[in-house]
Formats: C-alpha cells, structure tokens, sequence
C-alpha cells in the first residue's frame, strides 16, 4: 500500500532505497519530538518539498540534543566531535550515517542549505556555553550565532534558492521574537538549570534579579512580561512580511507559524507569574483553527498535502 509519506518521497525525486529508508528514519524522529509541527508541515507544504524539510529539522534537533545535556565540558567536546562528523560528510556530499545521508542529498537539491549548517554548527559552542545575557548586546549575538541560523536551516527551503536581504532580515525579526517567547516560556526549567535567558539588565529595570525569580517573587514579574511581550509581539508583527518572499506554496506555513506564536504568546501572558512554576499550555482549538484555515488556503492553491 501506498502511504502519502511514500508519495511525498517520489514527488521529491527520491527513488533509491538507502536514501528512502535514511529519510524515513528522519521523519519518525521529527514526528515524536515535534508532533504538531510535523502535522503543520505535512499538511501545510507541498509533498515534493516535505521530505527535505523534514531531514533539516532532524539535524538541528539532534544537534540540538548532542549538546544539551551534561556538563559543560563534555558538551563542547560532543559540539566538536560532531562538527567533524558533519563537515566529513558536507567534503563528500554522502554519509552512511543516516541522518547525514539524508542531510547531504537535501544540500544537493538545496545548495543554499549547507551555508547555514555551517552557521549553525559554528554556533553551537554559543549555545553550550551561555548561562545567562548581561544586556540586549548578549542576546543579540546568541540570537545572531546560534537562534537564526537554526530557523534559517528550514526557512532557506521556503524560498527562492537566493533569499533577500528582506526575507533573512523578517525571518530575524520572527526568530527573535520567538527566542525571546521561549526564554519567558521555559523560565521555570531555565531557572531549575540555573540560568536565565532574560536579560539581567531587563531584570533589572523591574528590580528582580535571577536569585528573585528563584523565589518565585509576584511583584516586579508581571512588569517585566508586559515588556517582554511587547517586544515579542512587534518581532511577530515585523515578520509578517517574510510571505511575500517565499514560494506561494510556503505561505500558509508561513502565516500558521507567525499565528501559532502569537496564540502563545497570549498563553503566556494570561500565565503571568504562573510562568515560575511551568510552561503555558497554548489553546488547542484555536492552534487547530489556525492549520484548518490555512490547509483550506493549501488546497484552493491546488496541493494535495503530504504525510
């Protein structure tokens, strides 16, 4: 029998074995981690595209789970072994590894993608080591290092082969604001780890400091989200503009990620200080009104999604 995933891998060109089974394994890794993504991407894009996307999303999230865990030092040197690893294969343009075979093809349909893997990979030392930012600088050049290249990695398949000035700078706007959504979302893990991804200086201006959030303190919190969600509400809105630089096929993702994050972002502000304790739980029905809506937009365009 024939499944929409096995579809998507022939409209995507993809016809031998290895690479079938490389790419397979990938989408079953994307599906457990990220359920309702993966749901976004399968109904949302084009199926000839689906499988690449999915192969640059298995990468960032391994590499992601490479370094995220144990001490410092080991981190690093888990950062190091794997850039090696990962540059072995980009030289070849091949990989028995299967998530690097799939990587690997996908730069050779995309070109534009290795670029930002670079990025990414060289970023990732910044993503181990940060613990807390002094000022808005700090944040801007994790978000700069590490937080846009990884959106880039997905984002650079949903346009043309050479995105603009306009479009990276939009996705920057968008991933910024996400960064800064994530830091207030996750503030009680981020503290369980002893960091903080709000700045001290943004603290500061609300007379907190991380050893206050520790505390779990009401005055002062609720301040510093209103501020914080500002901010993240103009990224959101800045980077509605990235549309009208991808491929009409992207448009519906594109419109449902910025409207997902703004539906969080109106789950963390009714959290309020509830936030110390535990992440916010975004509305289901209206997360799925958002898909439905833009899977209708997918079909009048004249796709049948992919899965």
């Amino acid at each position: 029998m024939t499944t929409r995933w096995s579809r998507a891998l022939d409209r995507a060109g993809i016809s031998d074995p290895a690479l079938r089974r490389a790419y397979s394994g990938q989408r079953q890794l994307v599906a457990r981690f990220a359920r309702a993504e993966y749901t976004a991407v399968r109904l949302l894009l084009p199926p000839p595209l689906i499988p690449h996307i999915v192969a640059a999303t298995a990468f960032m999230h391994h590499t992601d789970t490479l370094i995220d865990q144990g001490p410092m030092k080991e981190r690093l040197e888990a950062a190091d072994s794997w850039r090696r690893q990962v540059t072995t294969a980009l030289d070849r343009g091949s990989s028995e590894h299967p998530l690097l075979g799939a990587l690997t093809h996908t730069i050779s349909r995309h070109p534009q993608l290795q670029g930002y893997v670079q990025q990414f990979l060289s970023g990732a030392d910044v993503e181990v080591e940060w613990e807390s930012f002094s000022g808005e600088a700090d944040f801007q050049h994790y978000v700069t290092a590490y937080s846009l290249p990884a959106f880039m990695l997905v984002a650079c398949l949903l346009a043309p082969a050479t995105p603009s000035r306009e479009y990276v700078t939009g996705c920057r706007a968008f991933i910024e604001a996400g960064q800064r959504l994530d830091f207030l979302d996750d503030i009680a893990e981020d503290l369980e780890q002893g960091r903080t991804g709000i700045t001290h200086e943004a603290l500061g201006r609300h007379g907190l400091t991380p050893q206050d959030l520790r505390h779990r303190p009401a005055q002062g919190f609720e301040g510093l989200l209103h501020e914080q969600a500002v901010l993240v509400r103009a990224g959101l809105e800045e980077s509605r503009g990235i549309e009208q630089h991808v491929h009409i096929s992207s448009r519906p993702m594109v419109r449902a990620l910025i409207d997902l994050q703004t539906l969080r972002l109106g789950a963390v502000k009714k959290a309020g200080t509830a936030l110390l304790n535990g992440s916010a739980r975004p509305p289901l029905a209206e997360a799925l009104r958002v898909l439905g809506r833009e899977y209708r937009a997918a079909q009048r365009q004249g796709r049948t999604p992919g899965r």
